[in-house]
């Protein structure tokens, strides 16, 4: 008797959660002063918490706060991202 084997586009794949690593970085590059990635991540204490420095000083700490956070961001691997945003919940840097 001959078995078959799966072929690999009809195999299911295990669901892999959502990975928010490039939408997170590029939106605390362009709009960090305004936290929108720390919402897009879940954490909404530290969103408020850069949205009111980034008002109070016209953007400038928050948005430098944004752009480091961004680098951050973009530079880890997805694995790394996933588990420490995602499942650790570090919230700044």
């Amino acid at each position: 008797m001959e078995t078959t084997k799966p072929e690999s586009w009809n195999t299911p794949s295990q669901p892999r959660p959502e990975n928010k690593k490039v939408v997170a970085g590029v939106l605390a590059i362009l709009l960090g002063g305004l936290g929108v990635h720390k919402f897009i991540l879940g954490y909404t204490q530290e969103g408020i918490i850069q949205l009111i420095i980034g008002i109070v000083t016209c953007g400038t700490i928050g948005g430098l706060i944004g752009l480091i956070e961004g680098i951050i961001y973009l530079t880890k691997t997805d694995e790394e991202f996933y588990q420490t945003y995602q499942v650790g919940k570090k919230g700044w840097f």
